[in-house]
């Protein structure tokens, strides 16, 4: 089974207006839509923004749904000076920029007990995601990269900067790293898909509403193309 995530209600609405034969579940407050689309059976919650909630929902998903794919799909802030609004990164692996237990001898992003710190993405989704993209008519650039996530909105230059030099990401959110640990946790596989809504410098001149509908537009045009496939 594969479950679709969105942190934000924009980010998964055409997903829900183009699925089939939907039955909605609850539990810890969140909704979970299980149904099809083009005939394929999937699940798809929206799990609120933080890395908490991303965690939570995650393993429901895979305690209460049983999925073994997960593809998690909204915006995030360019690192990469070659990154341009709507322009889409597919994630290789996921490091959380705020985990930092130095004290204790740990590098900075490293889970204590795991001693982890990079938690790759399932290569065949990943190679599946950019071949995708390649099907689909005037898709924007898409790249495969590092994600960054942090319980922190980062609109900041130099704080941006530092985060691309210290982890080498290519670009930064909120959730995917909670995903990518629960996933290894639980032996599923995952990938992230972000389009990148502004440079995570505080520059952005982005009319929000509408490049939120045009990253989901694409969205679900590459998950659509990706479920031929799965």
């Amino acid at each position: 089974m594969l479950a679709v995530m969105g942190a934000m209600e924009e980010e998964i609405a055409l997903f829900r207006e183009a699925m089939d034969d939907v039955d909605k579940n609850q539990k810890a407050g969140l909704t979970f839509y299980k149904g099809e689309i083009d005939n394929k059976k999937i699940i798809l919650v929206h799990c609120g923004i933080g890395k908490v909630n991303a965690a939570i929902c995650t393993q429901i998903l895979i305690d209460d749904f049983g999925v073994d794919n997960i593809i998690f799909t909204g915006v995030a802030g360019a690192l990469s000076a070659n990154l341009n609004v709507l322009d889409v990164v597919v994630s290789t692996d996921c490091i959380q920029h705020d985990l930092n237990v130095g004290a204790f001898g740990y590098e900075a992003g490293t889970v204590p007990r795991l001693n982890k710190k990079e938690f790759a993405a399932d290569d065949a989704l990943v190679k599946l995601a950019l071949k995708s993209a390649k099907n689909i008519e005037n898709f924007p650039q898409i790249v495969s990269g590092r994600i960054l996530s942090g319980d922190e909105f980062i609109a900041d230059k130099q704080r941006a900067l530092h985060l691309a030099d210290k982890f080498s990401g290519h670009c930064v959110e909120m959730e995917g790293a909670a995903v990518a640990q629960a996933s290894y946790l639980n032996d599923v596989s995952f990938v992230i898909i972000r389009a990148m809504s502004d440079k995570a410098d505080g520059t952005a001149d982005v009319d929000f509403p509408k490049f939120v509908q045009q990253a989901a537009n694409n969205s679900l045009a590459l998950v659509r193309e990706m479920l031929k496939h799965l």
